[in-house]
């Protein structure tokens, strides 16, 4: 069953904003729309409460997962609740006030993406993200 969240992905044209924002539509801005989503599903969206710790490689095309988690949470790191640190990772922690949520991408996950070759491969990949469950995408520690 498609969760609410990743409906409103496409039905509210938020995918079509954010690909607009980001570029192009690819894997890992698709991840970072889910972990935004699931974010803000667990601990509300409030544009100044709400920080997020993004922890990725700086390179194309995993640094595109900074910009679906901007895009849906609203941290930015102009407001300063955004922060990204290095690592080989995909990962975010969300925190508002005292709640948190951490979700990290599944090393399968990963290791499917950094195999793609082609336009097409990603776009595929993409599309199928969409529909995999938030388990199988993620890691998650709410706590």
């Amino acid at each position: 069953m498609v969760r609410k969240e990743v409906q409103q992905i496409l039905t509210n044209g938020l995918m079509n904003d954010a690909v607009k924002f980001h570029g192009h539509f690819g894997p890992f801005l698709i991840l970072g729309l889910r972990a935004g989503l699931l974010g803000i599903s667990y601990l509300g969206k409030n544009y100044f409460e709400l920080k997020a710790t993004v922890t990725t490689n700086l390179i194309s095309p995993r640094s595109c997962f900074i910009d679906g988690v901007q895009f849906v949470s609203g941290c930015t790191t102009g407001k300063g609740n955004l922060e990204i640190k290095t690592s080989t990772d995909v990962s975010v922690k969300f925190t508002r006030t005292e709640r948190k949520i951490s979700l990290t991408v599944r090393d399968a996950i990963l290791k499917t993406l950094d195999q793609l070759t082609s336009e097409e491969q990603v776009e595929i990949s993409a599309k199928k993200i969409l529909q995999k469950t938030d388990d199988e995408l993620f890691l998650i520690d709410k706590n």
